[in-house]
């Protein structure tokens, strides 16, 4: 059996992201038989039904949603909703033809901000998934305070109880997906 193919999709642009260190401490931390690409949403312009001809970074982004088999979403929190990198990326993804790179596929969702994490845009997250028929992992929910010694300068992931929950979430995501991968098979 192939390993299972996941994205990884940061909100936030920063290059000392603490949601982007979610998705390195993710990366690094897999259980056996799956793989993490990270997308690089920086240079992904705003959806515009305008833009006819999709530009690059929109062609990349598209090309590693289609051999995705699932998403995990570091959604950091703006004014108490989604960062527009994010809710960008979903945009024009949703776009396509049938919403073939979205629909039916599994999805978890950790973030860090501060005080009550990203507990807000998380749910606003899981609303966007509704719509674009992304089934998303309810538990282990991944919600840290980015401000509370839950990382080093380099924005390392260093708190072990957030650790934790990422490995079972992780866990909990191949199983969520292999089991979703088998209902559809059927």
């Amino acid at each position: 059996m192939e390993d299972l193919k996941i994205l990884g999709l940061c909100g936030s642009l920063r290059k000392k992201s603490t949601n982007m260190g979610l998705l390195r401490y993710a990366k690094e931390h897999l259980p056996e038989g799956m793989t993490l690409e990270i997308a690089d949403l920086s240079h992904v312009p705003f959806y515009n039904e305008d833009i006819k001809d999709k530009p690059p970074a929109v062609e990349m982004l598209f090309q590693q949603m289609s051999e995705a088999d699932g998403f995990l979403f570091a959604c950091p929190e703006y004014n108490y909703s989604i960062a527009p990198a994010l809710k960008n990326a979903i945009d024009w993804a949703s776009r396509e033809p049938n919403n073939l790179l979205l629909s039916d596929k599994p999805a978890a969702i950790m973030g860090s901000g501060g005080g009550m994490g990203t507990s807000r845009a998380q749910y606003h997250l899981r609303q966007v998934c509704v719509f674009v028929n992304l089934h998303v992992l309810n538990r282990p929910e991944v919600f840290c305070n980015a401000f509370a010694d839950t990382f080093n300068e380099k924005s390392e992931l260093v708190d072990t109880r957030i650790q934790q929950l990422i490995e079972q979430q992780l866990m909990a995501l191949k199983a969520f997906a292999q089991k979703w991968q088998r209902d559809s098979s059927n």
